[in-house]
């Protein structure tokens, strides 16, 4: 049967019908105007954004939450480079991806015209695949491509160009059929590899991160590790990998970590690091393992194989992606009571002891020590947390206990900006589940603009904005390293309750902790997306320190050296 003739356009938004895309986030630009019509009269949800940054995000947040690639347009030129945080985000957070690019015409390649860019020169560093497409008859193989290389190994962005004459040039060509995620499995071998390692094994650890999961997988990463009695800590945000309420979570291996929990990582026989790249943050800046040779027995299990042997050398490599790999685990048994039981439940007791927020208090008359608390008791396990960059988000990592998957939206390459966004798309989503968002006040205005978004499409997302009035982490490494030299790090901010009521959304203003649980009342049953501006003491920088006692300690260090 002869394909029937389409515009380029139409044959692109056709392809992603096959592979099952039902959302695209976008700011529309002229020169996709062929795909826009097209996306017309599909059967494909749409939502407009405000700044291709924040469109950006919301497509790898939706990427992170149901393991499919998120799908972004933008416009050529400034939208395109607008866009690149989210690719960004996808490429270090290995979340698959696919950003369509405005083009401008074949004709006027390399003239410099109005908004030209090489998308591949501008993006080949930071995306697994940068292209662009020639002839409309190559839509279903190129995107079919796309499709599988965002998925596959470790998955990542893509990022695929559009010239404007090609999405309107027609052309006679049959649809790919509908990608399949390819899976790689371990071997009979390798288990009987690890089986001997545990057996052998005196104080082991397990290590989790990565993408590429599923809910079963981690039902049945729960029920080995409960089979074996085994501690197991989580890499930095990817905490909603372990239930935080099981017998053997020790923790989470991030910023701030818990000092029990990486002592016992550093005196562990044997370490499993599944799924996790153990990259800067999480490896305390390639600190807790030799590289290239650990110091412990070190088994890597990885979809990717180009990450085995990239910078620690294991003794037992396994290329496995998530799913298959943990359904393997279930064909291990222990030959008896571990060895190691008791220390496992001595690790929960210290994440416990750790993770309690009632006990912590800082300066200032807003104390999050009591705030978190009652977030525990109010809200529900299934809400989806959502935050950028910034010292605040300690608060959510330390004290709030994630115990379902797909409930952690938050970037693992540290880009501020990202807790309004991932919200926006995580309520498109997954509109029954409820989204909160923690920001600060400058990691909130530099995409702030997305709670418009919220509004337009009626998402009852919750900001929890704490404004101390200053880039707070970075005033913290100033007052560390130089201290007492502030420098380009205080803000002015606005009223955020007025910046809320004026997008059409609820707001509200908190300067004392008691006034925290009317305040979240009112705003949950507002209906509306809200802000809850809360005034946080600059002094309250972690949990643990203020800035008087970090810049003291440092004076005290610089004294001591002369």
């Amino acid at each position: 049967m002869t394909a029937p003739s389409r515009t380029g356009g139409q044959i692109l938004v056709d392809q992603l019908l096959v592979h099952g895309v039902d959302h695209i986030f976008c700011v529309p630009g002229e020169s996709y105007l062929a795909a826009l019509d097209a996306l017309h009269d599909a059967s494909i949800t749409v939502t407009v954004c405000r700044q291709e940054g924040g469109a950006a995000m919301m497509a790898e947040a939706h990427g992170k939450l149901t393991g499919r690639p998120g799908i972004c347009f933008v416009t050529r030129g400034p939208g395109a480079t607008n866009a690149s945080p989210g690719l960004h985000i996808a490429k270090q957070d290995s979340t698959p991806m696919i950003l369509f690019v405005g083009q401008i015409e074949r004709g006027m390649r390399e003239r410099e015209a109005f908004q030209e860019l090489d998308y591949r020169a501008a993006f080949g560093a930071i995306v697994k695949w940068a292209t662009e497409v020639d002839d409309p008859a190559r839509f279903p193989e190129i995107v079919s491509r796309a499709f599988h290389v965002a998925t596959s190994g470790r998955p990542g962005p893509v990022v695929i160009a559009l010239p404007e004459d090609v999405l309107t040039e027609m052309a006679a060509v049959a649809d790919a059929p509908r990608y399949k995620v390819v899976e790689s499995f371990p071997s009979a071998q390798q288990m009987d590899d690890l089986q001997k390692l545990l057996s052998g094994a005196k104080n082991p650890i397990v290590l989790l991160g990565g993408s590429r999961w599923s809910e079963a997988a981690v039902k049945d990463f729960a029920q080995f590790a409960e089979t074996f009695q085994l501690p197991v800590a989580c890499t930095f945000r990817r905490q909603m990998l372990f239930a935080a309420d099981h017998a053997s979570y020790a923790g989470d291996l991030g910023l701030g970590v818990n000092p029990k929990l990486l002592a016992r990582i550093k005196d562990a026989d044997l370490i499993l690091a599944f799924g996790t790249r153990m990259s800067e943050i999480a490896s305390q800046s390639y600190t807790l393992l030799g590289i290239p040779a650990p110091q412990q027995t070190l088994v890597h299990i990885h979809a990717d194989p180009s990450e085995l042997g990239r910078v620690y050398s294991p003794h037992l490599a396994i290329n496995a992606s998530p799913v298959p790999f943990a359904a393997a685990l279930g064909t291990l048994k222990p030959s008896g009571t571990p060895a190691w039981s008791e220390a496992t439940k001595a690790a929960h007791a210290e994440y416990l002891a750790w993770s309690e927020p009632s006990k912590i208090r800082h300066p200032g008359d807003f104390q999050m020590g009591e705030v978190m608390a009652h977030l525990r008791k109010t809200l529900s396990p299934e809400t989806i947390f959502c935050n950028g960059a910034g010292n605040f988000a300690t608060w959510v990592h330390r004290f709030w206990p994630f115990t379902r998957y797909g409930t952690q939206l938050a970037p693992t390459c540290g880009s501020m900006g990202y807790g309004v966004p991932a919200a926006v798309g995580a309520k498109r989503v997954q509109p029954e589940s409820p989204v909160v968002v923690f920001a600060g006040d400058g990691d909130f205005l530099m995409n702030g603009q997305e709670f418009a978004t919220a509004v337009q499409y009626d998402l009852p997302i919750l900001v929890i904005l704490l404004d101390n009035g200053m880039y707070g982490t970075i005033r913290m490494h100033q007052e560390r390293d130089y201290p007492g030299r502030v420098s380009s790090t205080l803000l002015k901010n606005p009223d955020f309750a007025a910046y809320a009521k004026a997008f059409g959304g609820y707001g509200e203003r908190v300067e004392r902790t008691a006034d925290f649980a009317p305040a979240l009342e009112r705003a949950l049953a507002s209906g509306k997306p809200a802000i809850l501006h809360c005034m946080l003491d600059p002094e309250a920088i972690t949990p643990s320190m203020s800035l008087t006692q970090i810049r003291e300690k440092a004076l005290a260090n610089q004294s001591l050296m002369g």
